[in-house]
């Protein structure tokens, strides 16, 4: 039995490939800790899952702002002396980060108090604490064809991000029950991330009634603190009933996704990973404002792997006719399914889990007093 720590904290897209990690430790014997933040997205998906081990830290993203420069500087001051102690406290076999502002402080004091480190990078442009932090990790996991400079070819391994359990494809007439949308109906998602999208929000709300009338139905998670739940009932051109729901919030991502024709999203590249494994067609719609524009470089590549399509945010104007045109295109939606499934060829869980049990296998643990326990 190993004890690892993880950090995977401040987005969706990096607590959900945590607590898939986590869940697969488990399963495996191993005692698991995640570390995340204060933000109401954490709080949000972590009540799902009592039997896991939370820790919240304090914390900050960067920004060049000059007062933002300062909160975020003090406030990895104060969690680096806080990952410091528990870390002691702790005594983890191993450290695994994915990104994001919890994920520095943790990886400095494991990589100063003995603990092998591995961080997990899932966009096709690595983020500033990957790279800032890659040169002391002991394995650093990077989307297939990415490179990392200052890593060593040695400490790479190329493996996509691992997914919940719950992530799998459901029967969509199950799916669509579930969520209260009619059976027959075509159903549109419009996901905008963990923080939700206002830009897609207001082209949801904007083209509803020309949707419905199409015979579309809509299911829009709008993200946390961005309006509250709603149900609205409407009828097509040929009188079928059509559901649109705007939801805050979904905990039943598989559901959604299965449920759906056609998903429109950003690109983040944990939203990516569950339409492969829930084979879901989308249009994606990058964040123009993401960190080194990096859902840019992800649609790029679900676009030529065959997933889906790509549309600018500056053209949403023609978005509408774009999902109509793919929408009723039975022939094109099962080129973009195929394509999915053969994305989803490999096993990223497995994969990672067990590079994890072999770099953190005595000796290289960072406490003598772990090994007799890891060994056992």
């Amino acid at each position: 039995m190993k004890r690892i720590l993880i950090s995977c904290g401040g987005t969706g897209g990096h607590l959900s490939p945590g607590i898939a990690l986590a869940e697969g430790l488990r399963a495996r014997g191993h005692e698991v800790t995640l570390l995340i933040s204060r933000k109401r997205v954490d709080a949000r998906l972590s009540e799902k899952y009592p039997d896991l081990r939370f820790v919240r830290v304090s914390g900050t993203g960067f920004s060049w702002h000059p007062v933002k420069l300062v909160q975020c500087v003090a406030s990895q001051i104060r969690g680096f002396i806080f990952c410091r102690r528990l870390v002691r406290e702790l005594k983890p076999d191993g450290i695994v980060g994915f990104g994001g502002f919890t994920s520095a402080p943790v990886v400095l004091a494991g990589r100063l108090l003995g603990v092998p480190v591995a961080l997990h990078e899932s966009n096709r442009v690595p983020g500033l604490a990957i790279r800032a932090l890659g040169r002391f990790a002991r394995r650093v996991y990077l989307p297939p064809g990415v490179r990392l400079a200052g890593v060593r070819a040695t400490a790479t391994r190329h493996v996509g991000l691992p997914l919940r359990s719950e992530m799998v494809r459901l029967s969509q007439a199950a799916a669509r029950s579930t969520l209260g949308l009619e059976p027959n109906q075509k159903v549109l998602a419009i996901l905008g991330g963990s923080q939700g999208a206002s830009a897609l929000n207001a082209w949801a709300r904007r083209e509803l009634p020309a949707l419905a009338a199409e015979g579309i139905q809509v299911y829009c998670v709008t993200g946390l603190g961005k309006g509250e739940p709603e149900s609205i009932t409407l009828q097509a051109r040929n009188g079928a009933v059509i559901r649109a729901v705007f939801a805050p919030f979904c905990d039943r991502m598989a559901d959604l996704l299965s449920a759906s024709d056609l998903v429109i999203s950003r690109a983040g590249a944990g939203t990516l990973a569950e339409l492969i494994r829930c084979v879901t067609p989308a249009i994606l719609v990058p964040y123009p404002q993401a960190a080194d524009d990096h859902q840019r470089a992800n649609a790029a590549f679900f676009e030529r792997q065959g997933g889906g399509l790509v549309v600018a945010q500056t053209a949403l104007g023609g978005l509408h006719a774009e999902v109509v045109d793919v929408i009723f295109n039975d022939w094109l939606l099962r080129q973009f399914r195929s394509n999915l499934q053969r994305m989803d060829r490999a096993n990223s869980l497995d994969l990672l889990l067990g590079d994890l049990e072999e770099i953190t296998t005595p000796p290289t643990a960072g406490f003598p007093g772990n090994s007799q326990q890891s060994a056992a």
